[in-house]
């Protein structure tokens, strides 16, 4: 017996992955409109190509308390009003486009033609695969955030930055360049495959499992009214679009787990956005250390977890409520381990004037100054951002600021002598970039990894059972409405503004921002990160919190549903079982007058035979 859906999902699937295609060209386009200047405080001294001079006397760029004056820079004039972020956002909307359609239908095509003890394995299987992509795309990132970002149009050996500074733009439109492609081929199979599979035992397309039956009930909205072989037209199907939404919003189980997923995911999207700068900046790694870390510890863990997940619950055969408990244990006990985050400190680096003072050593979030008595000769910018390390391991912010009057060498290998604020150690000479930490930082690094890979695993031991609730809960002619309406409310919801809040409350403990090159506040170089710790982990913790406390309800309800469900189950097995024995009388009844009937015509003929 086969079944076939009202259309080709496979004939979506390749039309998503020709927009996805098409957005990630969109994007790469705006790496050749404009070049990449980082910010610099170094003035290259009239009439000299060697040496720069790091310590003006006197600039008529800016004024003595160190701001700058309100004319833009060179090139500023002519550049167009229109932000460059208007194609991100085209580019984002189109790959939304793309992608919503495959989760929904890709999962309801599987559920349609599994068996229901395999579903759950196969979902598990899809889970684990679609984790996987974003390994190769975390290695892929983090071997363009070693490339620099105009490679190929400016030299090289002239820039003064590396990876690891604040200020290094990677690659990042050679990682869509190449997605774009992979994309493109990835279409062509789907054209080729089958609109429809056998479905394997007595199960039909129409058949729901007395789960399904307890919560969503019989309608006539809910019949099937488009046979397989029949082409229905989209004003018919739309028809039904509202009076079925009106349904499937009406079931209190599925609005409480969509608020759950919601909120749920908004403290995953958001903690996994903002986790390789918080490895940046907490534990001091470059971005492409990040990146890499990501991809071969952290999400291979989440792949493992979700097909795990599936897995015990094919074994363990897992009912909706089954189901249900093991997805928020697994959450509840990776809420748990979470909290040993935050006795994971590292102490911020020394950065005079601004965490420490110029005649302090120790770290201290006061106001302080950039102007002290040994860079007063000096006339230099407060905005600007261009560390350096002297020879007391400490960094300084410009070279200007560390009071440096001579330079020697270029690029990355520039050394700046006669740093008068340097003090008394060393030979009062600093070098390009910030310096290296020298505390436990590194020896808590491995325990933050093996704690990180641990929450990551058990969470994500949930993931295949919490989506085979959303799945069983809901009769089959709704489910691929359900999983679509889930996915949008899900990615509008939680993927959207979560990564917009997350970054403002942890801008809020931004110490030192960037200067862009034509005006106005850039990047934020350093960060306060005991104060970044606790906003990024207290609100990730926060919203899982607020999540547990609506599954309360959720369980209540859900418990209520089922129990009404077996009191009926059992009360149609005792109308079932009197309907059956008084079938039995009657059988039994009919029996014994035919028995008698038959017996009547012997009698007969023993009478005439005595006769």
């Amino acid at each position: 017996m086969t079944c076939k859906i009202h259309f080709h999902s496979f004939l979506f699937f390749s039309f998503s992955s020709s927009t996805v295609h098409i957005c990630s060209f969109l994007k790469c386009h705006l790496c050749f409109a404009y070049s990449y200047e980082f910010e610099t405080s170094v003035r290259w001294v009239e009439n000299s190509t060697l040496n720069p001079s790091p310590c003006p006397l006197g600039s008529v760029d800016l004024t003595r308390d160190g701001k700058l004056p309100e004319v833009p820079a060179t090139g500023c004039e002519s550049e167009s009003n229109l932000s460059m972020w208007i194609y991100v956002l085209l580019g984002n909307v189109l790959r939304g486009i793309g992608e919503t359609p495959v989760q929904p239908l890709g999962i309801s095509y599987i559920d349609d033609f599994a068996s229901e003890e395999n579903a759950a394995l196969y979902v598990g299987c899809v889970q684990t695969i679609s984790v996987v992509g974003p390994v190769f795309g975390y290695l892929l990132g983090s071997l363009c955030a070693k490339i620099y970002v105009d490679i190929g149009f400016v030299k090289m050996e002239t820039l003064t930055i590396t990876p690891a500074d604040a200020r290094w733009v990677g690659a990042w439109w050679l990682g869509y360049l190449i997605a774009g492609v992979i994309t493109l081929f990835s279409a062509i199979p789907f054209w080729f495959l089958p609109r429809s599979l056998p479905i394997p035992g007595p199960r039909g397309a129409e058949e729901c499992t007395a789960e399904q039956k307890s919560f969503i009930k019989n309608a006539p909205l809910l019949k099937h009214k488009y046979p397989a072989d029949e082409h229905t037209s989209f004003i018919e199907m739309a028809k039904d679009f509202i009076p079925s939404l009106r349904i499937l919003l009406g079931h209190p189980v599925y609005l409480i787990y969509l608020c759950v997923t919601i909120i749920q995911l908004n403290s995953l999207i958001g903690m996994v956005t903002y986790k390789p700068k918080y490895i940046e900046q907490h534990f001091r790694q470059s971005a492409s250390k990040a990146n890499f870390l990501m991809g071969v510890i952290n999400i291979p863990a989440v792949a493992l977890g979700m097909f795990s997940g599936g897995l015990l619950m094919k074994r363990l055969k897992l009912n909706i409520m089954g189901a249900a408990k093991f997805a928020f244990g697994t959450s509840l006990i990776g809420y748990i381990l979470s909290l040993f985050f935050f006795a994971m400190s590292c102490e911020n680096a020394k950065v005079a004037g601004v965490t420490l003072s110029y005649n302090s050593d120790g770290i201290s979030y006061d106001r302080h100054t950039l102007f002290t008595a040994c860079n007063s000769e000096c006339f230099c910018s407060a905005s600007d951002w261009d560390p350096v390390c002297g020879d007391n391991d400490i960094t300084y912010v410009t070279p200007c600021l560390a009071g440096c009057s001579g330079s020697a060498g270029s690029g990355k290998n520039t050394v700046f002598s006669n740093c008068s604020c340097v003090g008394a150690a060393g030979n009062f000479t600093a070098s390009t970039g910030q310096c290296p930490h020298k505390d436990d930082c590194d020896r808590m690094f491995p325990y933050f990894l093996a704690l990180s890979v641990i929450t990551s695993f058990i969470i994500s031991l949930g993931g295949t059972p919490g989506y085979m609730f959303l799945i069983r809960c809901i009769k089959p002619q709704l489910k691929s409405l359900a999983l679509g309406f889930h996915a949008l409310a899900t990615r509008t919801l939680a993927g959207i503004p979560a990564p917009i809040y997350f970054g403002a409350i942890i801008d809020t403990t931004c110490l030192k921002w960037g200067q862009k090159r034509c005006g106005g506040i850039g990047a934020c170089r350093i960060y306060n990160t005991t104060a970044y710790r606790i906003a990024y982990l207290g609100l990730t913790l926060s919203l899982r919190t607020i999540s547990f406390l609506i599954c309360i309800p959720g369980f209540i309800l859900l418990s209520r549903q089922l129990k009404e469900e077996e009191r009926n189950a059992i009360h149609g097995a005792v109308v079932n079982g009197g309907t059956e024995l008084e079938a039995l009388r009657k059988e039994e009844f009919m029996i014994s007058n035919v028995n008698q009937l038959q017996q009547m015509p012997d009698n007969c003929t023993d009478r005439e035979t005595r006769l």
